[in-house]
């Protein structure tokens, strides 16, 4: 694992425009199992578990870490998965900030088990 996760997210005033398809693709190699989504302006990864316990355990770590980094995600959550997408809205795309979030959430599952 690198350590993106152990970085911080940036305010977002202070950034000017969001990455390039090719500078997401790059950043994307630092976080295994996330993909762009198809409009390029986000990143998302879909979580499967084993009920609703264990997924709503898992959206409340993952609410701690947007809380902690003040970066929120979509979420859609099901009964056992949980459909999650990271998008910095003030500019309209990715930024560092959405990976670095990407990297904190594939950290809890290093400790945690799906």
């Amino acid at each position: 694992m690198n350590d993106l996760h152990e970085h911080h997210c940036i305010p977002c005033k202070e950034m000017a425009s969001p990455f390039t398809i090719d500078q997401a693709r790059e950043w994307l190699l630092k976080v295994p199992e996330w993909e762009i989504s198809p409009a390029g302006d986000a990143i998302q990864r879909v979580f499967e578990f084993k009920n609703f316990y264990q997924t709503m355990a898992f959206v409340n770590a993952v609410a701690w870490v947007a809380h902690r980094e003040d970066h929120h995600p979509n979420l859609e959550v099901g009964y056992k998965h949980l459909k999650l997408s990271y998008s910095t809205h003030f500019i309209g795309g990715l930024s560092e900030n959405d990976f670095i979030c990407a990297a904190k959430v594939n950290a809890l599952l290093a400790t945690t088990p799906p």
